[in-house]
């Protein structure tokens, strides 16, 4: 069933992929590590070359769910493990924002917006999630010389649903590492198949755990460019891209369905798995343009002009209120909204400019 008033959402989030990565930014098979499934895909919509996060995953991740710069949300920088820090539980999530106009979200992927019960994404308005709670580090933890649990916690892969308590999958450690993007796209694919079926709308966020270190490829990648872990994780990358694309179009929801491919900060900077912004200098947790421009990919048929780049300015902020516009939803009003609608902007990417000519940036302090 197709619901022409309100299109499904597809969010796919990096972690920590630079401007310079993939081939349709100058990189891809110049790096090492070719990135076909995305390159299509940005010839099939809108390009920005001027999309711009904050410097690290979290902040970027709650002004993404929230339109709100992070120094509103409580999430300006990390979340202690265990630690009632995290998203503020007065905030008003994009899922919980979409369910009022009857959409139904899942999240797969990294959350990294609290990880104690009342912060889980099954309880901010996602109707069922898989993923990590965190974040990556944590897969070193069980190997590392001197690691005890009596200092520091276990990271796991978990699980949860709308109304019930999250539980624990599995440890993630390294081999979970290497299988989880997998995992995740698997979740997804079968999500999507009972969404569809049910003829409900539906926004899926799936923050990939790909390129966050350790930077290391699912076994069946191991090799594949002959340039060591990060670009076949990089290819990797562009391949599970590739299944949800793929996927969508199997479904037959791809006229109806809004997909935008972006990353939540720039590129790594520690070796072997330091990455690259291309022209701009820095890495992530600086306040460098590296840091802060990323790679942005949005594709609605028929609606977004195919084959357009732009440098105008947009920022993560943006996408909760350009994501509630484009589904028909309604903007709080009762709490300061940092996002601007850039839906007229993304339809018509060259006769219109963004709505913004700058944005904020409050630099963390040591």
């Amino acid at each position: 069933m197709s619901h022409p008033n309100k299109p499904n959402i597809v969010l796919i989030l990096a972690d920590n992929l630079g401007w310079g990565e993939l081939g349709c930014y100058g990189g891809g098979a110049l790096r090492g590590a070719p990135t076909p499934r995305i390159d299509s895909f940005a010839r099939e919509g809108l390009l920005l070359q001027n999309f711009n996060v904050e410097s690290d995953c979290v902040p970027t991740r709650s002004a993404i769910m929230t339109g709100r710069h992070p120094i509103r949300t409580g999430c300006r920088q990390s979340v202690p493990p265990g630690f009632p820090q995290g998203l503020t539980s007065f905030e008003k999530t994009l899922p919980e924002v979409l369910r009022d106009a009857g959409y139904v979200s899942a999240h797969h992927g990294k959350w990294h917006l609290g990880d104690i019960p009342g912060r889980y994404p099954s309880d901010r308005g996602f109707e069922e999630w898989y993923g990590i709670p965190r974040t990556t580090d944590e897969t070193q933890f069980p190997t590392a010389l001197g690691f005890s649990t009596d200092v520091a916690e276990l990271g796991y892969v978990m699980k949860g649903k709308a109304g019930q308590e999250s539980e624990n999958v599995c440890v993630y450690d390294l081999d979970q590492r290497r299988s989880i993007d997998k995992t995740l796209v698997d979740c997804t694919k079968d999500w999507l198949s009972r969404k569809v079926a049910a003829q409900q709308p539906f926004f899926l966020y799936h923050p990939l755990v790909h390129l966050h270190f350790p930077t290391l490829p699912h076994e069946d990648f191991k090799g594949k460019t002959g340039q060591g872990d990060f670009a076949d994780s990089m290819v990797e990358m562009d391949y599970r891209v590739g299944e949800i694309l793929d996927h969508i179009d199997e479904l037959g929801i791809r006229d109806n369905t809004i997909v935008i491919f972006a990353s939540d900060n720039g590129p790594e900077f520690r070796p072997p798995y330091r990455g690259t912004a291309g022209p701009w200098t820095g890495t992530y947790h600086t306040a460098m343009e590296g840091s802060l421009r990323v790679p942005f990919i949005i594709r609605w048929p028929g609606k977004v002009p195919e084959g357009v780049s732009s440098n105008e300015i947009v920022h993560c902020t943006d996408l909760f209120t350009s994501i509630i516009a484009m589904a028909g939803a309604q903007v709080p009003t009762d709490r300061p909204i940092d996002g601007v609608d850039q839906t007229d902007f993304f339809r018509n990417p060259v006769g219109t400019k963004s709505t913004r000519q700058g944005f904020l940036f409050i630099s963390r302090t040591s």
